[in-house]
């Protein structure tokens, strides 16, 4: 079956763009909005709305299968992509990329995917990290209309990776409202929770660690509380790089500063995304891989997980190949086409290294969708709920699509 034509329109995402290095310099807010002088090139303010943009596929027999273009909140930081305005960039898919997918043939997705992720454009740059994201998320859903399966299946036999028969544990994220959101996810029994959004010192972290501390302790009350002796929930916060700048990037007093937060979290499990940000790759690989090695040397099981400058399928090989975290956080559109996600998680996992996929509360419904067909197809140790920062929105979204997928995957046999 081949594609007749290529239609984009704009969209809004769930959540916002948001000036990662403003923030970290110090806003004030107002209301919901954050006020200060914007510090990352292309951002108008230090929060704008966020915008997506749907590719849709018109195929042969009248179906359409689409993908949503998004990038995530923090873009232009760490090594990401710009600012990606849909204004800028329906242009670029409907002059550069729709001729060359008219008439193009949409029996095998792998292929597919990867020829168009590493497409070039007439100045020799790749396309954008979310163009590459929805527009190979549109060709698994072609490929799939076309099979007449699910997207998952197409992923699991195109990649030789076994369907789980089981749900992938729902991460879900509070964003600043981390007292009231954390509740809902463990009314909603979110099997990790809550990331917290622990991204500045003085207001978050405090200025000896204290906060973020007293965060921890009140949040194992809350799930010993709302819970049950049988609901025991991994606990996962991310830090943005702060305990780095409370201890000057000095990896012992953060380790026992993790050792720390262990015990108030005792006796669930407990994940730190980010802990220490040196602003390049190269020293972010090797920092997290001496906090790893100083970790396991003072018996602290406190597990890191990698997320800034951790941005491509090449970054996440580096990472794990050098022990720079027990987890990866696999961020979907920073990967830019969606087969990539698919590599990064199958790399992780052959390699024993922990697979988050993850990505941003600034998607969309339909790219949360097509990510919960990839997880069920390579089984990640856990999947971000998105997208939004509400908790219910996100969680209902990722978990519902999870559970027609499941009963319809039993229905069919597979």
């Amino acid at each position: 079956m081949k594609i007749v034509q290529v239609l984009a329109s704009p969209g809004l995402t769930g959540f916002y763009f948001d000036d990662q290095r403003a923030i970290k310099r110090g806003v004030t807010t107002d209301g919901f909005a954050l006020v200060g002088e914007p510090q990352t090139a292309g951002f108008s303010a230090v929060r704008q709305r966020g915008e997506s943009i749907s590719i849709m596929l018109l195929l042969e027999d009248g179906s359409v299968a689409y993908g949503d273009c998004a990038a995530v909140q923090y873009s232009g930081a760490a090594g990401r992509d710009p600012l990606f305005l849909a204004r800028d960039f329906i242009p670029v898919i409907e002059e550069q990329l729709a001729p060359r997918l008219v008439g193009r043939d949409v029996r095998e997705f792998k292929s597919l995917a990867e020829e168009f992720d590493q497409m070039r454009q007439p100045d020799g740059r790749k396309f954008h990290t979310a163009i590459r994201y929805g527009l190979t998320q549109a060709l698994l859903d072609a490929v799939a209309k076309n099979k007449k399966i699910t997207m998952a299946e197409v992923v699991a036999q195109e990649y030789k990776a076994p369907l789980s028969s089981q749900p992938i544990p729902i991460f879900t994220q509070t964003g600043d409202d981390r007292y009231d959101n954390a509740d809902k996810a463990i009314i909603k029994r979110a099997d990790v929770l809550p990331h917290g959004l622990i991204n500045n010192l003085e207001t978050k972290l405090g200025r000896d660690g204290g906060k973020l501390l007293e965060y921890v302790s009140w949040l194992k009350g809350r799930v010993q509380r709302l819970g049950d002796g049988n609901y025991r929930p991994v606990i996962h916060i991310d830090v943005y790089g702060t305990i780095g700048q409370l201890f000057n990037d000095r990896i012992e007093p953060m380790a026992d500063y993790l050792g720390k937060l262990e015990q108030a979290a005792a006796p669930f499990e407990l994940r730190i995304e980010g802990p220490i940000d040196v602003g390049s790759k190269e020293g972010q690989i090797d920092a997290l891989a001496r906090l790893c090695r100083s970790l396991k040397a003072k018996g602290i099981k406190v597990a890191v997980v990698a997320d800034e400058w951790c941005n491509t399928l090449d970054d996440i090989r580096r990472f794990v190949d050098a022990g720079s975290g027990d987890m990866v956080q696999i961020k979907t559109p920073d990967l830019g086409g969606i087969n990539n996600t698919i590599e990064a998680v199958l790399y992780a996992k052959e390699k024993g290294v922990g697979a988050y996929q993850g990505g941003t509360c600034n998607e969309t419904e339909r790219s949360a969708q097509v990510c919960v067909h990839v997880a069920m197809a390579t089984r990640p140790e856990q999947i971000l709920a998105k997208p939004g920062m509400s908790v219910d929105d996100a969680m209902m979204v990722v978990y519902n699509e999870m559970s027609r997928l499941q009963v319809l995957l039993q229905a069919k046999g597979v």
